[in-house]
C-alpha cells in the first residue's frame, strides 16, 4: 500500500479498493482467529480502559497507581492508620503525616478532574493509636 491516493478519487472509496485488492491477494487468508467466534464482552467492563489495565498488569504497575489523586492520597491515609504501629518512634508518625498532609494540601490547591474531598490526617489520632500499640 505505498501507493498514492489519486486525486479525483474519494478517501473512503480509495481505502475501499485498498481493502478489495487486498482480498484478492489472499491477504486476509489464514489470520489467527479465523472461523473462531469474535469473543462477547461483559457489558459492565470498561474496555475503553482494558489496554491500560493490561499493559500496567503486565509491567508490574501496582493498580493503585491507576487511581485519580484524590484516591490515592485516600488509600494511602488508610494505609498509613493500619500500619502506624510499624514505625519506630513518635517522630516517624509525625514524619509520616506532615508529608501525607502536605500532599493532600498541595492537590487541594490545584484539583484536577472531578472534586473529591480528601481529609487531612490526624497526627494527635495516629499518635495515640501508636503509643497504644508500643504500651505508651
Amino acid at each position: 500500500m505505498t501507493e498514492r491516493k489519486p486525486k479525483e478519487m474519494g478517501f473512503t472509496s480509495w481505502i475501499d479498493q485498498q481493502i478489495r485488492e487486498a482480498e484478492d491477494r489472499g491477504l486476509f487468508d489464514d489470520l489467527p482467529g479465523t472461523g473462531k467466534p469474535i469473543p462477547k464482552r461483559r457489558p459492565e467492563a470498561d474496555y475503553g480502559l482494558a489496554w491500560a489495565r493490561d499493559y500496567a498488569r503486565r509491567e508490574g504497575v501496582p493498580e493503585e497507581e491507576l487511581l485519580p489523586t484524590p484516591l490515592k492520597l485516600r488509600k494511602e491515609a488508610e494505609r498509613l492508620t493500619e500500619t502506624v504501629q510499624e514505625l519506630g518512634s513518635e517522630q516517624e508518625v509525625r514524619d509520616a503525616v506532615a508529608g501525607l498532609n502536605r500532599r493532600i494540601l498541595e492537590w487541594r490547591r490545584a484539583p484536577l478532574g472531578p472534586p473529591v474531598f480528601v481529609p487531612l490526617v490526624g497526627e494527635e489520632k495516629l499518635l495515640s493509636r501508636w503509643r497504644e500499640w508500643h504500651g505508651g
